[in-house]
């Protein structure tokens, strides 16, 4: 019998609880439920869920002071939920670890596909054939999505190790963005490319050692490569 899947919805407006609630509960997800920022974070840490639903406007503590406090202990996927449409506010959220991002006034049914499909990233049952890469002082593990560099672990987000590997797995093989979201998004991505530059940032960052022997090249007006020096 398969573990049944645990979501926190943290939003301080009781209808977007009973809205989300309903179809997750017609889907088979079990629930929690928190109304600020506090809260979100108490709750996360206690129940350990699958996937966070996190509004990005929330009294006591922000979805932003949220996510990045979140995501310095845990790689739990986050869903991000937000009223506001300029895009910084879009990018920002993904830059602080967030997996996804929905934009207000949603559909439900929209919000329990997305669920579903960051759930599926994470899955071990979507491992390569060849699920751990190692180059001289970098291990990127897909099958427990972890990474190593000189034999430490970096905290990475689901979504960074996969860009990570597939990068990696292709060495000096160019990718553009539209590329990159096919293979680790697919048809489900609803955000903009650019979030795809904000992802790459973020590894690099992470992957950062004194006598590093791989980088991650951008390519100007094409995009992205994994290279080793020779």
């Amino acid at each position: 019998m398969s573990k049944i899947q645990h979501i926190l919805i943290c939003d301080d407006q009781i209808i977007v609880h009973e809205t989300i609630i309903a179809y997750l509960k017609a889907e088979g997800f079990s629930y929690s439920s928190a109304f600020d920022g506090e809260e979100a974070l108490k709750k996360a840490y206690e129940l350990i869920p699958d996937l966070i639903i996190l509004d990005l406007m929330m009294p006591k503590k922000n979805g932003i002071e949220v996510c990045s406090t979140l995501r310095k202990t845990t790689d739990v996927p986050i869903i991000m939920l937000t009223a506001k449409g300029e895009e910084i506010d879009k990018i920002l959220g993904l830059e602080l670890g967030a997996d996804d991002y929905i934009v207000k006034p949603f559909s439900p049914r929209e919000v329990v596909a997305r669920v579903k499909t960051v759930l599926r990233r994470k899955s071990p049952r979507n491992i390569e054939k060849n699920p751990v890469l190692r180059y001289d002082g970098l291990e990127i593990n897909l099958a427990t999505y972890e990474v190593y560099v000189e034999g430490k672990f970096v905290r990475c987000t689901p979504k960074e190790v996969e860009i990570a590997y597939f990068l990696a797995s292709h060495i000096g093989q160019v990718f553009g963005r539209e590329q990159i979201i096919e293979n680790i998004w697919g048809a489900e991505f609803y955000g903009d490319t650019r979030s795809v530059d904000t992802q790459i940032k973020r590894i690099r960052q992470k992957l950062v050692c004194d006598n590093m022997k791989w980088s991650i090249k951008s390519i100007y007006g094409v995009g992205y490569k994994f290279d080793i020096k020779q």
